[in-house]
């Protein structure tokens, strides 16, 4: 065999040992200035994965930040955003890829920061172990149990707690033992199965790949021994069939396949599968991978299947085992971590995305939040950046899923916000609520068309939004005698009314103002079922919440009315008396003082009630009523 054919071979046996080789994800985390940068950096040092040249701008970037004597600052080798080196703070999460004699990696370097936690979510959701860094001479901090919690909640069993910076507390047995100690106690109400403490120093190099001579009184694992060896999660594939279809495949009228990753179980062809929601079944005609064709496929392959008849399946459908399928609920109890600056709260709408299919829930109670400290249970009304929470939650029409500790992949979601489209939480669905396998809705013999043709009117919600002594009111009553003159069937909402009734125990926080528009648009939902056409005269300040109401609706029957008019001039008219006592300090909340109005930004209509006449403007609502 001459030198061309041995080097063929010998890269052909490396690519064969590469390819059986298991790949292990672990998450570091802990707190600001831990060390997770520099422990990656570390490691990718030690397993002699740079390049000469890196190494050699490490140490002249090293030189640059102050790094005393010939040590390199690893972490400058992770913390590649601009950001990051003016703050000295990871924000973004930073993957990492190498391989040992043994395993494959993918670690992922999580932000520190509070304000970042919410990165963090991302790098924890799909990793293996935790490394959770803590630095010897602080201890456990708030943001060591924050990412601890995080790191339990989105089901990771192992963690190592690697207790840095070993070498500026001069190797301390008795400091090791004490950090170990506080955080067990911490971690005993935690669902890890196997928490293995490792005294380090990353910048020495301690106990990464080889053991230190300066910890002789430890003797556990090194920090790469463990992760070498410790077990990845195992791939659902003894589950039963899942896979939420993606894309609906068809090329040309001849053929039409599904296409999805496969989430649990296996699949082989001529079994009988279902689909869900809609309950069709179906057998597996082929399944195909790119241009082959296989006799069966398991969790983690990405597929495409044909069935043996024609079903209507859709993107966000799940394919399952017919003899074993998927819950469907519209209801569930959710651990939930909330992402964005916008508070949360109960009764405000979202996109939901559960593996692939996109719905509208609506949070509909905040049971508690978890103090991070003492993981006790608190009350809130509202959700803020980094909250932890367990929440109920509803969406619009029942969705198939699995419970998040069975099967992440069809338990874990998102929030999405209607408005931004900026993803506002992170969720794990705990169950389904049994109210939801006891409440269901009840076909009725007259439905609305009946009772509009008996009305002789189409049904519409009027929904009037503006300032407190804009005019919604006096538009409203001079609306309704216009229409109601004219034989048309009205009902008006008026937000002092129902508070005296229906909202008696609403108060104006935004919490209670948010509860008061949905039980409004649930109202007017209803009346116009009932082929009535209604009135609605609410500030409804915010937009998250009118946006809600519309989407009750069908295109047509939603008309939203801006009564434009500046709070200079509605301060002036004053007719309650409410601007007076909001400036002195008497009406917290009031809108327009001290809580904001979200004016429209496309309004179906617009009247300024400064510049118009009452009639004028009930005469270009009219021309616009199409009933």
């Amino acid at each position: 065999m001459d030198s061309q054919q041995t080097s063929i071979a010998r890269a052909n046996q490396y690519l064969t040992e590469q390819t059986k080789l298991s790949t292990l994800r672990f998450i570091t985390c802990g707190s600001v200035d831990d060390g997770k940068s520099t422990l990656i950096g570390r490691i990718l040092y030690e397993a002699q994965i740079l390049f000469e040249n890196q190494i050699e701008t490490l140490k002249k970037e090293s030189m640059k930040s102050g790094t005393q004597g010939n040590e390199i600052d690893f972490a400058l080798l992770l913390d590649g955003l601009e950001a990051e080196r003016e703050q000295g703070i990871t924000i973004d999460v930073a993957y990492r890829y190498f391989t040992t004699k043994r395993r494959k990696f993918i670690v992922a370097d999580t932000p520190g920061h509070e304000q970042y936690t919410r990165n963090m979510v991302t790098g924890a959701s799909t990793a293996d172990v935790a490394v959770i860094l803590v630095d010897a001479r602080k201890g456990i901090l708030e943001q060591t149990r924050r990412h601890s919690i995080i790191c339990s909640t989105l089901g990771i069993k192992r963690i190592v707690l690697a207790i840095n910076k070993m070498d500026l507390v001069d190797y301390d047995h008795d400091i090791f033992d004490h950090i170990e100690d506080d955080y067990r106690t911490f971690a005993d109400q935690l669902n890890f199965e196997s928490i293995t403490p490792i005294p380090i120093s990353a910048l020495k190099g301690c106990n990464i790949l080889q053991p230190a001579t300066q910890t002789e009184w430890y003797k556990g694992p090194t920090l790469m021994g463990f992760l070498e060896a410790v077990e990845t999660r195992q791939l659902l594939t003894d589950d039963p069939f899942r896979m939420p279809v993606q894309w609906v495949n068809r090329p040309n009228l001849d053929f039409r396949g599904f296409a999805g990753t496969i989430a649990a179980g296996h699949i082989d062809v001529g079994q009988n599968v279902r689909i869900l929601p809609s309950g069709e079944t179906a057998n597996i005609k082929e399944i195909l991978l790119f241009k082959d064709s296989l006799a069966s496929a398991e969790a983690d392959q990405a597929v495409t299947l044909t069935l043996d008849r024609e079903v209507d399946i859709s993107r966000g459908d799940l394919i399952v085992a017919a003899d074993a399928p998927a819950e469907i609920s519209d209801q569930f109890e959710i651990e939930l971590m909330w992402m964005d600056h916008e508070p949360g709260y109960s009764g405000r709408s979202y996109f939901l995305k559960l593996g692939t299919s996109l719905v509208s829930a609506q949070i509909t109670d905040i049971k508690h939040k978890i103090n991070i400290n003492t993981y006790e249970k608190l009350s809130a009304n509202k959700l803020e950046l980094n909250d932890l929470s367990v929440v109920t939650l509803r969406t619009d029409h029942p969705i198939p899923f699995e419970k998040y500790e069975d099967c992440a992949g069809l338990g874990g979601l998102i929030l999405i916000d209607r408005i931004s489209n900026q993803t506002v939480a992170a969720g794990m669905i705990k169950f389904a609520l049994r109210r939801a396998r006891n409440v269901h809705m009840h076909k009725l013999e007259i439905d609305k068309p009946s009772r509009q043709r008996l009305n002789g009117h189409k049904s519409k919600v009027i929904w009037f939004t503006g300032l407190s002594g804009s005019g919604k009111s006096t538009i409203a009553n001079a609306l309704e005698v216009e229409l109601h003159s004219r034989g048309i069937r009205t009902y008006i909402l008026d937000g002092d009314n129902i508070r005296h009734g229906l909202n008696n125990d609403l108060g104006f926080t935004d919490a209670d103002r948010v509860e008061n528009i949905r039980r409004i648009s649930e109202v007017a939902k209803l009346m116009v079922d009932a082929g009535i056409v209604v009135i609605t005269a609410f500030i409804s300040p915010f937009k998250a919440e009118r946006n809600m109401a519309r989407a009750l609706f069908e295109d047509d029957e939603f008309v939203e009315v801006f009564v434009d008019t500046p709070l200079a001039l509605a301060e002036s008219r004053d007719p309650k008396g409410l601007y007076k006592k909001a400036r002195k300090g008497e009406l917290p909340n009031f809108t327009g003082i001290d809580s904001p109005y979200e004016a429209p930004e496309n309004p179906e209509m617009r009247v300024y009630t400064d510049t118009q006449d009452l009639d004028v403007i009930v005469k270009s609502l009219m021309a616009q009523m199409d009933l």
